[in-house]
């Protein structure tokens, strides 16, 4: 045990932590003493910080409505025209900085059931992809709306293990349902702001 660091859980845990009353170490508290003891990496966690937006600091008006996409605390946030609608959604983001592109774009086009195809550098990196038709497969989900950035995409997801996670090559993706609440409120022209 020589270089070992001893933590006060490591101490409790090997001097008898297993005869205390669990309303002194917590089940949590254990398992993170446990994983110290055999070296394992700390759990990851897919939780998300949201933060909150006010429209005013991204835009100088609604417009048609309004988006902010924060990639940071992985939430999407959208401003009706009115300014009467405020919705905030969970979403995966670019799995990368370098997928990551940040700044001021707008709605452009909108789909129901999308197909999808791979981009270049997607089929460089990953060869075996191919062109997909709408469906459960499909990884732009059950809709899609583009922005004036070509390729980047705010869209559904089946793969509902995205969400809250940083897992796309570029574009915001939502559960299939909250895709399909936000597509009804944005008309074409709808103003966004990925930060």
């Amino acid at each position: 045990m020589s270089g070992m660091k001893f933590t006060r859980r490591r101490v409790l845990v090997t001097s008898g932590a297993a005869l205390m009353t669990p309303s002194i170490l917590s089940a949590q508290e254990v398992g993170q003493a446990a994983r110290e003891l055999s070296n394992e990496p700390p759990v990851s966690r897919n939780a998300s910080s949201f933060s909150t937006q006010r429209w005013q600091d991204h835009f100088d008006s609604l417009g048609k409505g309004a988006i902010v996409a924060d990639t940071t605390s992985r939430a999407l946030h959208y401003w009706s025209a009115d300014g009467q609608t405020y919705k905030v959604y969970p979403t995966s983001v670019p799995a990368t900085e370098e997928l990551t592109k940040r700044g001021y774009t707008e709605i452009v086009r909108k789909k129901v059931g999308p197909d999808w195809t791979p981009t270049a550098s997607m089929m460089e990196r990953f060869p075996h992809y191919k062109y997909m038709p709408p469906g459960p497969d499909n990884p732009l989900g059950t809709h899609a709306m583009y922005l004036s950035w070509p390729a980047y995409i705010i869209h559904g997801t089946h793969d509902t293990r995205k969400i809250g996670r940083r897992s796309s090559d570029g574009c915001i993706g939502l559960y299939n349902e909250k895709i399909e609440e936000l597509f009804g409120m944005c008309p074409i022209g709808t103003q966004v702001r990925i930060i």
